[in-house]
């Protein structure tokens, strides 16, 4: 008997766990590239497209088409589990659960820094300085 109720409860466990599934399905897939126009829909870019989920997956979100759209890798890349395209700044997400690091960056601007290295190029560290310059080169 004891055999019986394991059995059942593994199966009930098994049946929950595909029930919220990151996977999108080839039905889903082409109702989103047919709605979106096979664009990138932060910067309309056509080149390395990934189906995103809106709300992220890990906040809650499901993988129904209305809760996907295609992004470029890089847009896709950049938003990662927020609601910003950080390359863009544009909102391509809604009801983002890290809603606490989305006001901080709203809060502090950073931008890389102006200032070179010594080989010549281009310092890649950001700095929120109004010089525009990072504490390297100050």
């Amino acid at each position: 008997m004891k055999k019986i109720y394991l059995l059942l409860l593994l199966f009930l466990i098994s049946i929950c766990g595909f029930a919220q599934s990151r996977y999108i399905s080839a039905t889903t897939k082409k109702i989103v590239y047919t709605r979106d126009g096979g664009v990138c829909q932060c910067c309309g870019s056509s080149n390395r497209l990934e189906y995103d989920h809106i709300m992220p997956f890990s906040c809650g979100g499901s993988s129904d088409a209305s809760n996907i759209q295609l992004l470029c890798m890089s847009c896709n890349r950049s938003k990662s589990n927020s609601c910003d395209c950080n390359i863009h700044h544009k909102r391509v997400g809604v009801n983002c659960c890290d809603s606490k690091t989305i006001k901080k960056r709203e809060s502090t601007t950073s931008q890389q820094c102006f200032g070179t290295t010594k080989k010549g190029a281009r310092c890649k560290k950001k700095t929120t300085n109004s010089n525009g310059r990072c504490y390297l080169h100050q």
